[in-house]
């Protein structure tokens, strides 16, 4: 996956440090959909059980570990992603939490685990825009979809849309920046280092196409924020 490898160069350690309040700020939301991403996976893989859970470009603040390690006890996690800097955050955030023995921290892309290793679920959050071009798309998406069960849930969450096709958008989204404090130069450096070798898919339809064109069932939409959408879709 040399593609995923390429994009996480962008995550060097300085936008590491300052991602956990970045992100909040440029996905209004941000926590309400880690919380539910957890909930759609609690409501198909059921409360109370075992569950080897797979959490590709885990980087950052861990918050799919955090929030669905403290909702299922019985859950485990493969937290894999190919930036150091991000990785080491999120194993940081990991072991505040206590949920250090629950977590295997795999440095690398989903390529590097066994392909004869299964999972009961995974979650894909906040990666797939960063990854250029549909065959880098689909290539994370069926390297996920061979190391799932059948029927195995997977959250796929990230921007969709062409930033440019969504004019009202983007300035909203520029006003958020201000919202938090940001004046004009800094919105538009914002901005810019956002959209910075970023390609979402063109739309909800181009989601639900590369799924299905890499193992995945029908996909349901439970969470929407301007450019931000998140799925959950089971394996078929």
């Amino acid at each position: 996956m040399a593609a995923a490898a390429d994009s996480a160069r962008k995550f060097d350690p300085a936008r590491a440090g300052e991602y956990e309040v970045q992100s909040r700020i440029a996905l209004a939301g941000y926590d309400a959909c880690h919380e539910l991403s957890a909930c759609m996976l609690a409501a198909v893989l059921g409360s109370g059980g075992t569950a080897e859970i797979l959490v590709a470009g885990a980087g950052g603040g861990a918050r799919e570990i955090v929030t669905a390690g403290a909702l299922e006890p019985g859950w485990r996690f493969t937290a894999v992603d190919p930036s150091q800097p991000m990785l080491a955050l999120a194993a940081a955030r990991v072991r505040e939490a206590g949920l250090d023995g629950r977590t295997e921290i795999v440095p690398g892309t989903v390529d590097d685990l066994p392909r004869d290793r299964r999972f009961d679920a995974a979650t894909l959050i906040g990666v797939l825009h960063h990854l250029p071009g549909d065959d880098a798309k689909r290539a994370i998406l069926r390297s996920l979809a061979d190391r799932l069960t059948p029927g195995a849930p997977l959250i796929l969450a990230g921007n969709r849309f062409a930033y440019a096709s969504r004019p009202l958008l983007l300035e909203a989204w520029g006003q958020r920046w201000r919202m938090h404090g940001a004046g004009p130069e800094e919105v538009q450096a914002k901005l810019g280092r956002i959209l910075q070798g970023a390609d979402p898919p063109a739309s909800e339809e181009a989601v639900a196409a590369l799924l299905a064109e890499t193992g995945f069932g029908p996909s349901t939409c439970f969470f929407s924020s301007l450019f931000w959408g998140a799925w959950m879709a089971r394996r078929l």
